[in-house]
């Protein structure tokens, strides 16, 4: 059962069909434009959607404002250190802009980030600082059906080819993601955190965590890992973060928080180049553009997050979404993890080719069936195309991602979510594909419009 109980509640939209076809073609069929008051299920994103516990509302209300060395900056502070491990610690409003300052003060063109996979702001903040994203995601990765438990690992030979080979001299920084969004929310082993350190550190590399869900990727070791089923979640975490030089992290996610994020660092001088970067554009170093109230909350919900309690019953329910959609005839990215489920869209569109965007087309037919929002991760998010529309480059999977918030939907919402796919399900053959009409250079899945394409054959 779920380890807490509901104490203020929020009524959730229920709308027409006729409804949401409207708001579809209002929004040009990009979901992220859509209203939250036209939105039933919103599975969008984990990021920033939990709900705070009532003791995190009572440190909010503790919340000192002072722009300079306010109370609540220390005990976040202090909270962040036990955890981590790292000397130096800067507040951020949220990850990418923790990513941005990083990257900028860190990388310059040229230069190369390694990653299990790099998610889409990541990137995004690698390429705008001139320097090359490259992805190296272990062999297992690539069977989305194989249940081996430890998927996001970086694979270690191509990371030491790369160390050691002609590239070497470029490599800047090596980043693991925990646990691995773009690679289906899969968990990364201890093992492979072990040997990733000891790589970077025998070639002068340094090694940073993405760890926006490191608390869940601690769970997942505990559970599947030999050696370290005795072991709680948060000895885990702070063990993986004592064999890193810093780390990223959007505290929206593992931090249960709503805005929020923070810049660890062991090295004091990029510590010092970080923080004047994060004066200059994000606030003071003790404040980090975000208020005291939200630093308090973040640190409150940083040590939440680790209990057992809420991470086996997070584990649970996302267990049994997992069943559902399986007993509805979706596959889906094996196996389940804990922040979101990632839909097999491909195999359940055969006949929506891969330009037409099949992820988009379920993520657009589950709005319109049932009022649920998910975010698509295929070929709109990593495709490209030439002016003619013609695509030169397609995703590896068509995947759309059913995001799980904290504590905020109950079982009966996702056996919703089970019920709606069964729809999706017996009409699967005449559901159509997308092609965009305008899209922005970089993020483009953020912003771009498209039109329906009708299906043919």
């Amino acid at each position: 059962m779920e380890p807490y109980r509901i104490k203020v509640v929020e009524p959730i939209p229920v709308t027409t069909r006729q409804q949401r076809e409207e708001a579809l073609k209002r929004v040009h069929y990009n979901l992220f434009d859509l209203r939250a008051e036209e939105v039933t299920i919103d599975l969008l994103t984990d990021s920033g959607t939990g709900a705070l516990s009532a003791a995190q509302q009572a440190a909010g209300m503790a919340g000192d404002e002072s722009y300079s060395g306010s109370r609540s900056f220390y005990r976040f502070h202090e909270t962040v250190t036990e955890l981590t491990g790292y000397s130096h610690i800067l507040p951020a409003h949220q990850g990418r802009a923790a990513e941005r300052v990083l990257f900028n003060t860190l990388l310059e063109p040229g230069k190369l980030v390694l990653a299990n996979t790099h998610f889409d702001t990541t990137r995004a903040n690698v390429e705008l600082s001139g320097a090359e994203a490259r992805d190296l995601p272990c062999p297992e990765a690539r069977d989305l059906d194989s249940t081996h438990p430890f998927k996001g690992n970086i694979d270690l030979e191509e990371l030491r080819r790369t160390l050691t080979g002609p590239d070497g001299s470029r490599v800047a920084v090596v980043l693991l993601t925990i646990t691995n969004n773009g690679g289906g929310g899969q968990p990364v082993s201890m093992e492979n955190i072990k040997q990733t350190s000891a790589l970077c550190r025998a070639h002068g590399v340094p090694f940073f965590l993405d760890a926006a869900r490191f608390a869940e990727n601690a769970w997942l070791v505990t559970r599947h890992e030999p050696g370290y089923q005795d072991r709680t979640p948060r000895q885990v975490a702070e063990e993986a973060f004592r064999l890193t030089d810093g780390c990223v992290m959007s505290a929206k996610k593992d931090g249960i928080v709503h805005i929020g994020g923070f810049i660890g660092l062991n090295d004091g001088e990029l510590a010092q180049r970080c923080e004047l970067l994060l004066i200059a554009t994000e606030g003071f170093a003790t404040y980090g553009g975000l208020a005291g109230r939200d630093l308090d909350m973040m640190a409150q919900g940083l040590k939440e997050v680790t209990e057992p309690s809420y991470l086996a019953e997070r584990a649970d329910i996302a267990t049994h979404l997992a069943n559902r959609v399986r007993s509805a005839g979706v596959d889906i990215l094996e196996p389940p993890g804990l922040h979101a489920l990632y839909l097999n869209a491909g195999r359940l569109f055969p006949h929506i080719p891969a330009h037409h965007y099949p992820g988009h087309a379920l993520a657009c037919q589950l709005y319109l069936e049932g009022g649920i929002r998910s975010a698509e991760l295929g070929s709109l998010y990593l495709g490209e195309e030439d002016e003619e529309g013609n695509p030169t480059k397609s995703a590896p999977y068509e995947l759309v991602r059913l995001a799980l918030p904290r504590r905020v939907y109950t079982r009966s919402h996702y056996d919703h979510v089970g019920e709606t796919l069964e729809k999706i399900v017996k009409n699967a053959g005449s559901v159509h594909g997308f092609r965009i009409t305008e899209q922005s250079p970089i993020l483009r899945h953020f912003r771009a419009t498209l039109v329906p394409v009708p299906v043919t054959g």
